[in-house]
């Protein structure tokens, strides 16, 4: 999977500044966004301000009920801070981080199938 030719072209993308998702995609092979970002970090390649900023800069002290609670960058750096978009009502975050924050699950009958199947 992290032939010495991916990781070249891996390290090449991130320099460019192309994201995880994009870098993944360029991969192929099933590389993940997530195995990219995780290939990086590993890499000691410079990390880089989060996509999802946008003109907030939201810290801890200034968040309230109504707003996006989605934490962007690493706690003991500079940088960090949330979200602070409009959430979504009886919710944490907005709808782009809810979208990734709630996935559908599997459902109680499927983990019971999965579990019997696991004793044939």
């Amino acid at each position: 999977m992290w032939t010495d030719d991916v990781v070249a072209r891996l390290t090449e993308l991130w320099n460019q500044g192309k994201s995880a998702s994009e870098i993944s995609r360029a991969l192929g092979n099933g590389i993940t966004r997530n195995a990219v970002v995780g290939k990086a970090h590993r890499l000691g390649l410079k990390s880089r301000p989060s996509p999802i900023v946008r003109d907030t800069s939201c810290s801890i002290l200034e968040l309230n009920d109504r707003m996006c609670k989605w934490p962007i960058g690493h706690p003991g750096e500079r940088d960090f801070h949330f979200c602070g978009r409009r959430s979504q009502p009886a919710m944490p975050y907005c709808d782009e981080h809810a979208e990734q924050a709630y996935q559908p699950g599997t459902s109680m009958q499927e983990m019971e199938y999965r579990r019997r199947a696991s004793y044939r």
